[in-house]
């Protein structure tokens, strides 16, 4: 089963991770995400996971690997939805975003992008200080 890359304008993209993907699936959503967002030069990405009531060490470490890439391309990207068993589970197996923004919902992911965003357009894209190797 593939996962659906829904445009939400011309630079979001918001990919609603479902309960049944599998290995495959997974590795195909992160090849069909990071081609998307190479060639439609898109700025923001949300992975939507509150539909996974389990995660395993491999799906957090795609995730994780998926995020990194997003960011590698030039994209921000928040993760949203995490559940509490989730987030227990990512904790107990020694795996965690913990340099992926996350957000409780789909309504506040998508306002922590858009700073994020604004913040990277502006400069640095951790702080969003104006970049110093800018010309003046």
């Amino acid at each position: 089963m593939r996962v659906p890359l829904l445009r939400l304008n011309a630079h979001t993209l918001i990919v609603p991770l479902h309960a049944d993907v599998d290995d495959e699936g997974v590795l195909s959503f992160q090849s069909d995400l990071t081609g998307r967002v190479s060639a439609d030069q898109v700025t923001g990405v949300v992975i939507d996971v509150s539909a996974l009531d389990v995660v395993d060490s491999y799906m957090a470490r795609v995730l994780n690997d998926t995020a990194c890439m997003v960011r590698l391309l030039g994209a921000c990207v928040v993760v949203c939805g995490v559940q509490p068993a989730v987030a227990l589970t990512l904790v107990e197996m020694g795996r965690n975003l913990v340099d992926v923004p996350t957000a409780f919902n789909l309504e506040r992911a998508l306002v922590k992008l858009e700073q994020l965003v604004v913040a990277t357009n502006a400069g640095d894209p951790r702080t969003g200080a104006p970049d110093a190797s800018a010309d003046d």
